[in-house]
């Protein structure tokens, strides 16, 4: 089944408002097997409503509305609905009474308008809003259903989970769509498609490849559709065994896992502990391993040393290496790391030393220059990157490698 989501408001075409009831519903509906085809936002305008919903009984199954059953003028869906199925407003006693007994009890008087939310299109199927005086309503319509409903989040959460999925359920319109998430570093988008090409090619057609980049890594979703959740489990299980023989060095986890989650499971196991020594990314990758609930486990702390008097002071680094090779250097990288290793009585440890930006580069070291330094129970390793130009990407970017480079590390000397 593919469905659109048409929400209506000028509030979120100016920018006033987050639509956030799109991306909640295309989760549920994408876990149900639901493929949304279409996000339409559209002014509180008669006209530009009808042509949304002409377009979108052209392509999908379902058209799901949100917004502008409010009780106010600038409301006008169901007006325009009853124009556009032909038939006109009816008073609803059920939904009247619910309205009724929320002002009561709140010890507010009902007014006209208030009154009129209990109207609702003679053709409709009124769906019950616990949560809210505006009532859901369903409409079919030569083969396509649509489903018109309040663009307040709880009230439209409410009648998805109790109303709308429970009827398409019901249906079996509904196919089972199984995602699983493969994440990976140290490959660019196209070198790691490149890569993998002939494995891509060989997939079944139920399995379905995204490319899904970021500043730190790339995440690979594989979509299956059919019948059977456990059948596609199985299936893509199958097609991720195949890509770890090819990437396998560059796939660190799953969904929605983190490498500090993962990093911090090995660690826990093994019975080891880890330390940071930071400098330019100012304690962003200590925040991303504290971030892991648990932590405590297995890491002990960190020193942010973002001065090379600090450097020296709290990590023992020597003087003389600052003055000849610089803060930003191999050298300093793996003092800071073995300082680090030394004062917090740990197993490994991390150093990041590096020139963030925006200002600081020189021709030899320019904006972007990071040096990483790894030190473990056996070997130590530093490396230089070079990763641009803006700040908050190098400060991440540089976190990430660092993270991705101890599970390295420790993958190595297991």
């Amino acid at each position: 089944m593919k469905a659109e989501i048409i929400t209506i408001g000028d509030e979120i075409l100016i920018g006033q408002i987050v639509d956030t009831n799109s991306a909640w519903i295309a989760d549920r509906f994408n876990a149900s097997g639901i493929e949304i085809y279409q996000i339409t936002s559209v002014h509180d305008e008669h006209n530009h409503i009808v042509e949304a919903l002409n377009n979108a009984a052209k392509n999908v199954d379902l058209v799901v509305i949100t917004g502008g059953l409010g009780p106010t003028k600038d409301d006008i869906t169901k007006n325009t609905l009853c124009e556009y199925f032909n038939t006109s407003l009816v008073f609803h006693e059920a939904t009247y009474e619910h309205i009724k007994k929320r002002f009561v009890a709140r010890g507010i008087d009902m007014n006209k308008l208030n009154r009129d939310q209990a109207l609702v299109p003679k053709e409709c199927t009124v769906l019950f809003n616990k949560t809210g005086t505006a009532p859901g309503m369903w409409f079919e319509k030569e083969g396509t259903i649509f489903v018109s409903m309040p663009g307040v989040p709880f009230e439209m959460k409410y009648l998805i989970d109790n109303e709308v999925l429970p009827r398409l359920l019901k249906n079996g319109k509904t196919k089972v769509i199984y995602h699983k998430t493969v994440l990976t570093q140290g490959l660019p988008e196209s070198m790691l498609a490149q890569k993998i090409e002939s494995w891509e090619t060989a997939l079944p057609e139920f399995i379905k490849l995204a490319y899904l980049p970021s500043p730190i890594s790339v995440r690979l979703r594989l979509s299956a559709t059919g019948n059977s959740s456990e059948e596609l489990k199985v299936a893509v299980d199958a097609e991720i065994e195949k890509l770890k023989q090819i990437i396998g060095d560059n796939i660190f986890g799953y969904n929605n896992e983190t490498l500090a989650e993962i990093i911090g499971r090995s660690l826990v196991k093994s019975g080891n502990k880890l330390a940071v020594a930071e400098s330019c990314t100012g304690g962003y990758l200590s925040h991303l391993i504290t971030s892991v609930a648990g932590s405590s486990a297995f890491y002990n702390g960190s020193v942010t040393a973002y001065s090379n008097p600090i450097k020296e002071s709290v990590l023992g680094v020597d003087s003389s290496v600052l003055e000849k090779y610089g803060a930003v250097s191999e050298q300093v990288a793996i003092a800071m790391a073995t300082g680090v290793k030394r004062l917090l009585k740990t197993e490994y440890s991390v150093a990041t030393t590096g020139i963030a930006g925006p200002g600081g580069g020189t021709d030899e070291k320019p904006v972007g220059t990071v040096w990483i330094a790894i030190a473990g129970k056996e070997s130590i390793k530093a490396k230089k990157f070079v990763f641009g130009d803006n700040r908050e990407r190098n400060i991440i970017r540089s976190s990430q490698t660092a993270l991705q480079m101890l599970r390295q590390l420790i993958l190595d000397e297991e």
